[in-house]
């Protein structure tokens, strides 16, 4: 500590650094958290001036009871076949993230991602989108493309890099891209798709396009310049789109404290951009669907751009290279306060009386078949390091019209030293 200049009677400054209340070996204790009565939540219109939502902001925006039953303004009315759709991607998700999980461990693949607790966030908000509108996600999305009817197989063979994947092993496993689904390409380097979901959504504006734009990033990846440049454009020139905040707690090992969730909410943040903003129970499928369609709309009308903030659940590790055992407590899954997606809507529907739990069973053994028979078809095409790859040539493929002088050189170079290691061979494959 420094001393205090003689006959000064000035205080010290004391820096604060924020600490999760678990670490491992903790009882975890969810009793801090509000999280409100479902159906309390007042519903605004959606043609609201953005100030209207200031309550929203640091409320909890459920829909689902304890009850199971649906209650509020924001229960969006969905008829149970609807429900089963949900459920049913819900469930293919689960079993596609469990099948690649132990893929990545049998050395199938040098990396995956699970969004095991955070279904909805993605399930839900597609489904409340239109098919056609343009979606820049973050990596824990897989959810937007099983819905939107992407070929699993395709996902597969993306996470293998094998000689059948689109991207050419251009890509880290499961930072896919679809133009035909409207899904821009996943970016390793964070909060970069939230400026350019605004700018997507701008340009539409300006062509006097019908198509609105909706992002997805990390609470952690909101202390990043390129977050807040995005909430500044959108405000400003009133762009059509929708700024999803998946706050589940924990950035990798940082917990969201770090990010400023001590201080406020994420929600909050759209207050002082003049942004419309929500926040809602993340795993709550009635409610991620509700406040999704509600941005939508209001974007769509040219009412302007909505910050929503997910609130949920890291369920398991951030990736297969992290173990999360290391830093928090091992009950925190079980205590957590909200419950799993999955299974409330599950609840739901029997609450309806239109589920049971044999039906479940068979719907998640029909999933997992699915998958493993996709797996199966998938891995014929090639697995990491079985030199099923795209040809080396590919490599300098793709960038340019007509490649540069440069990388015409490294070519011819790159195919002489295949030469030298592999003599006989098609240097080029």
């Amino acid at each position: 500590m420094v001393d205090r200049p003689a006959g000064s009677n000035k205080p010290h400054l004391e820096l604060h650094v924020p600490e999760p209340k678990f670490r491992p070996g903790d009882q975890a204790d969810f009793s801090h958290i509000d999280i409100g009565e479902a159906g309390a939540q007042p519903r605004p219109d959606e043609a609201c001036d953005a100030k209207e939502t200031l309550p929203l902001c640091y409320d909890l925006i459920r829909v689902l009871g304890e009850d199971n039953k649906a209650h509020g303004a924001w229960d969006p009315k969905l008829d149970p076949e609807t429900l089963r759709q949900m459920l049913q991607h819900f469930a293919t998700v689960r079993a596609f993230d469990e099948r690649m999980f132990r893929g990545q461990r049998q050395g199938k693949t040098s990396f995956y991602m699970k969004c095991t607790g955070e279904e909805a966030t993605s399930v839900s908000a597609a489904m409340a989108l239109a098919s056609d509108d343009m979606v820049f996600p973050s990596y824990r999305q897989q959810g937007v493309l099983i819905a939107r009817g992407y070929p699993m197989i395709e996902m597969i063979n993306q996470i293998y890099s094998n000689k059948a994947d689109k991207l050419k092993g251009r890509q880290l496993p499961i930072m896919y891209s679809s133009r035909e689904h409207s899904f821009f390409s996943i970016s390793g380097n964070l909060a970069t798709q939230t400026p350019q979901a605004v700018g997507w959504a701008m340009a539409s504006a300006i062509k006097n396009d019908s198509r609105i734009a909706a992002t997805w990033v990390g609470e952690g990846s909101t202390a990043e310049g390129d977050f807040h440049s995005a909430c500044t454009f959108a405000t400003v020139y009133n762009a059509p789109v929708i700024i999803n905040v998946i706050n589940n707690q924990w950035a990798i090992s940082s917990f969201s404290g770090f990010a400023g969730a001590e201080r406020t909410t994420f929600a909050a943040r759209a207050l002082g951009y003049g942004l419309a903003g929500l926040r809602v129970d993340g795993n709550d499928p009635l409610a991620v669907y509700a406040a999704e369609r509600w941005a939508a709309n209001r974007a769509r009308a040219n009412q302007g751009p909505t910050l929503i903030e997910f609130f949920t659940y890291r369920a398991e590790g951030h990736s297969t290279s992290d173990d999360p055992s290391g830093y928090r407590s091992a009950q925190e899954r079980e205590e957590w306060p909200l419950g799993d997606p999955i299974n409330r809507l599950k609840n739901h529907l029997i609450e309806l009386g239109e589920w049971d739990e044999d039906r479940q069973a068979a719907m998640d053994k029909e999933a997992a078949e699915k998958v493993k028979a996709t797996t199966k078809e998938a891995e014929k095409n090639g697995i990491l390091g079985h030199g099923l790859h795209h040809p080396f040539r590919t490599m300098f493929q793709d960038v340019y019209e007509e490649l540069p002088w440069h990388l015409e050189e490294q070519a011819a170079q790159a195919k002489r030293e295949r030469e030298i290691k592999w003599p006989g061979e098609e240097p080029w494959s």
